[in-house]
């Protein structure tokens, strides 16, 4: 019998198309702003109509091949993806120099790759022809094994094999990592929130946001109504995901869902960050690992600690449902020992369905919505 029902956000209850379009957005940037590399600074400005934001993210992500190759390989963070599509394209860019920039190039791996060695290698790379080649990251990454976090080390193999560099600089949450979150941010949640956000001003300021102008995955007065059945119904909700808490509280709010909430059962991405600042000997806590869950089931009173001192699987845990569009929140359920409900609203649709039913999901639902159907 189900008696804790916790969801993941994106691609269940909102869309996250615009999380992909940041994301897009922040590769653009980062290679055509001034800023950063600025190989082209007349390709970039800070108000892109829909049209060309699609344009851009069509060539970033290859339709989106980039994007459900990764989610494929259990990676669901935004940032992760960003950091992976922008590193490999660096290292394509400097392939291309090797031959001349040789020494230049064992400097800028063996040290922290900041927003300013970011400009050192633009003005370098700017006396050269160059081109970059979006093309070529899923032949790339197809040719690993590499599963979730691990495919940010398949990096430093790539800096091993094109560029001659022996480097461990591309591994975990680095200074490049930090650049590319905090540019994403600065696209997502737009000049009036960044501060709040990262505890840092904008780099490059004028942009709008994406923040005021959610999309719901179904009409916002029945997933409201959904909220409101199962906690009549005696279950307790909560919310696990890899949003950061502005992001999730702040739509929330707005849609007029925080009243069904414990706030001690909204798990965002902060709170596992926090946990992995406290927790430094930890690999990364972020999904496919269980922790988000874990701690939205037992409440934030729990310490990060306590939480993973948990023996997993967990005791009674039929009795919990993750709701989730993505291989690591199956694989988040699988570890905790929950039960899962795969709902086929993320950026893959309904062709997940078979790869739902490969990992045998207990439920597969079209929408967030049928959940009535099955509690």
């Amino acid at each position: 019998m189900i008696k804790t029902i916790l969801f993941d956000v994106d691609g269940v209850l909102l869309s996250e198309e615009h999380y992909f379009d940041a994301s897009a957005l922040t590769v653009w940037e980062m290679m055509y702003s001034s800023n950063y590399l600025g190989l082209t600074s007349s390709k970039f400005k800070t108000d892109y109509n829909e049209d060309e934001i699609k344009v851009i993210r069509e060539q970033v992500f290859q339709d989106d091949k980039v994007l459900k190759f990764l989610k494929s390989r259990g990676l669901n963070a935004n940032w992760d993806m960003i950091y992976l599509s922008f590193s490999h394209q660096l290292i394509h860019l400097l392939t291309q120099i090797k031959d001349t920039e040789f020494k230049k190039i064992t400097q800028w791996c063996q040290a922290p790759i900041s927003r300013e060695t970011l400009i050192d290698i633009g003005k370098v790379l700017g006396n050269y022809d160059v081109k970059i080649d979006f093309n070529l990251f899923v032949e790339d990454f197809s040719r690993s094994t590499e599963m979730k976090q691990e495919l940010l080390g398949y990096l430093n193999r790539l800096a091993k094999e094109r560029l001659g560099v022996d480097t461990s600089i591309f591994t975990g949450h680095r200074a490049l990592w930090s650049v590319c979150e905090h540019v994403s941010q600065e696209w997502y949640v737009g000049d009036e929130n960044v501060f709040a956000s990262t505890g840092r001003p904008s780099v490059q300021t004028e942009k709008k946001g994406f923040l005021a102008n959610e999309t719901t995955l179904a009409p916002k007065e029945e997933i409201d109504e959904l909220f409101q059945f199962l906690t009549t119904k005696g279950l307790t909700i909560g919310i696990g995901t890899g949003r950061p808490e502005l992001e999730t509280i702040q739509p929330f709010a707005h849609l007029d869902w925080l009243k069904h909430f414990d706030g001690k059962r909204i798990v965002t991405a902060d709170d596992v960050l926090r946990a992995e600042t406290d927790l430094p000997e930890q690999k990364s806590l972020s999904k496919p690992h269980p922790f988000t869950y874990i701690l939205g089931l037992h409440g934030k009173e729990m310490s990060a600690k306590e939480c993973l001192s948990i023996p997993l699987p967990i005791k009674n845990g039929e009795t919990v449902l993750i709701v989730g569009d993505s291989l690591a929140d199956l694989l988040a359920a699988r570890q905790m020992g929950g039960q899962f409900a795969a709902v086929l609203t993320g950026l893959s649709g309904k062709d997940a369905r078979s790869d739902f039913e490969k990992h045998n999901a207990e439920f597969i639902l079209d929408s967030v919505l049928d959940l009535k159907g099955i509690v």
